[in-house]
């Protein structure tokens, strides 16, 4: 499995010459399966920040023939899909799955809500190509060769899941906004280390998750929806996982301050990289 990070900063976009080696593209991860040729364009999407438009450029000028999960409908993760230009074009074939509420749920229409004027000129159903709209399957299921469980995590402003991810031979964990102080203040202060979280991420070879937050700054700000680093890592070292991606990164957070973060964890128990967008790595 090859890992894409298309975007990997939260809550807005942060452009500027200060922000260059980690990115300002909010959240979009894209997962292809080894090979050569077509068989390594990405397939399945992880989220569709403003980073999917950086997928567009991983699929040598070919249409995006594959599925977008979701994990919930906040704007840095849904508003690059107007301007995804592999996705908006003939011949693409999309299917978009997101969580809704309720069984009886309609994703098209609950998307339309941000997607529609006057907020925007066209809606989910004017987009070029084949696009179809659906729920996430509750429990494991299977997309575009990829095995998926979802599993719903606590974060603020409505329903959020987490995916883990299997081809058969690598396993990813993608768990981008998670609020656990909401389950508890756990045993470090930062949150707990729930059945959900602990069953996405265990033994996983890449744990990708929010570290929006410092362990300093939960206090303050660990009801508005987010986790720390301090917490993603020891979510990692718990449930076993090989590697922590810290993403999700605060949009203040300049390469310089992300980079200290990152420098926190260099005698962890498991190994810690600060999630860089426009990087690949092979699992």
């Amino acid at each position: 499995m090859r890992v894409h990070f298309c975007g990997v900063r939260g809550s807005t976009p942060s452009p500027g010459p200060e922000f260059v080696r980690y990115g300002g593209h909010t959240s979009c991860v894209a997962l292809s399966h080894d090979g050569d040729g077509a068989g390594s364009a990405p397939t399945l999407a992880l989220d569709a920040g403003t980073g999917l438009r950086r997928l567009s450029g991983l699929l040598d000028d070919r249409p995006f023939r594959g599925t977008i999960l979701l994990t919930h409908l906040h704007w840095d993760h849904v508003q690059g899909l107007p301007f995804f230009a592999g996705g908006d074009r003939e011949g693409a074939r999309v299917t978009l799955l997101l969580p809704g509420e309720d069984e009886h749920t309609h994703a098209d229409t609950l998307l339309a809500r941000m997607m529609s004027p006057p907020f925007f000129p066209i809606g989910p159903h004017q987009l070029r190509g084949d696009w179809s709209f659906g729920l996430v399957p509750s429990g494991t299921f299977e997309t575009e060769g990829f095995r998926v469980l979802a599993l719903e995590v606590p974060h603020k402003g409505g329903r959020t899941m987490g995916f883990r991810v299997s081809d058969g031979h690598s396993v990813l964990a993608y768990i981008p906004d998670h609020c656990p102080t909401a389950l508890g203040d756990g045993p470090e202060g930062t949150g707990e280390y729930h059945e959900a979280v602990l069953e996405l991420a265990r033994d996983v070879d890449l744990l990708i998750h929010d570290s929006h937050l410092r362990s300093e700054e939960v206090a303050a700000e660990g009801s508005f929806g987010h986790a720390a680093a301090e917490y993603a890592v020891g979510l990692g070292a718990r449930a076993g996982a090989h590697r922590v991606a810290l993403f999700h990164h605060r949009p203040e957070r300049d390469d310089a301050e992300v980079d200290r973060t990152v420098c926190r964890f260099t005698k962890s128990a498991v190994p810690v990289i600060g999630a860089e967008e426009g990087t690949a790595l092979d699992l």
